[in-house]
């Protein structure tokens, strides 16, 4: 399998049993590069198991996953990570009692090699306060670079955890559920983030919120009982009885 033109993240057969129990299927997955693509389904269909094949912390049973034309069916999640394929809330605002900067800048230390450089000068550091309050422009929490991470609302700490997922510098980012527990205001400040990231990467997401997917996925894959129910934008998707009995009248996910 060789991935094509403009495909940043394929996979073939992709396949997970656990015990006799099918989770994954035969997941034929294909990403184009700067798209937000997202996977949707019910509960139980299988999209998480994805997730986590794909950023390798389970290892297929059968099948083959290609990220920019580079076979990592057998690479590590830390290699994985290096290569640029990163998972949101995977690596995110681990230090609850560390500021909102001081968790971007321990991200964007990581980034240099796994050191936290404490012994670096106060030139080099500088540099990373600059980009990390460059970062907290971007997901809108400049106004929040001294606040305490555990202090923040929900919401802003979802804005956080993006901002210390895109300190790694991503090629391609994996969100699972980014706007989970939350109202409509944090809802559509999240959505918003996700697509202006998008202008420089490319975003795989699993959301159950169809109202964020409808409004800013370029495509969509649905996914039942592990297995790939049907593919394209949302009006395709939403107008395919197989989906509509699936999935569309199906709670929360």
């Amino acid at each position: 399998m060789s991935t094509r033109d403009g495909i940043i993240l394929e996979t073939e057969d992709l396949t997970k049993e656990f015990a006799g129990f099918v989770a994954v299927s035969g997941v034929e997955l294909r990403v184009a590069r700067g798209t937000i693509h997202a996977l949707i389904g019910p509960n139980g269909a299988g999209k998480t198991t994805c997730f986590n094949l794909l950023t390798k912390f389970l290892q297929p049973t059968r099948g083959r996953i290609v990220f920019k034309g580079q076979d990592i069916t057998d690479t590590t999640p830390a290699d994985v990570a290096r290569l640029g394929l990163v998972r949101s809330f995977q690596i995110s605002a681990v230090f609850p009692h560390l500021s909102v900067i001081e968790n971007v800048r321990i991200a964007l230390q990581r980034r240099r090699g796994g050191s936290f450089d404490f012994w670096r000068s106060a030139r080099v550091l500088d540099t990373f306060n600059d980009r990390a309050r460059e970062l907290l422009r971007e997901v809108a929490l400049e106004g929040y670079a001294s606040t305490i991470a555990a202090e923040l609302p929900y919401g802003r700490k979802r804005a956080l955890e993006i901002a210390t997922t895109l300190a790694l510098d991503p090629d391609m980012l994996l969100l699972d559920e980014p706007t989970a527990g939350m109202g409509h205001e944090d809802i559509d400040r999240i959505a918003a983030l996700i697509k202006a990231a998008a202008a420089s990467r490319t975003v795989l997401m699993v959301e159950h919120n169809l109202s964020v997917v409808a409004n800013i996925s370029d495509r969509i894959t649905v996914l039942t009982r592990g297995r790939i129910l049907a593919e394209g934008d949302y009006a395709t998707v939403s107008a395919n009885p197989e989906v509509r009995e699936a999935y569309m009248g199906v709670g929360h996910d």
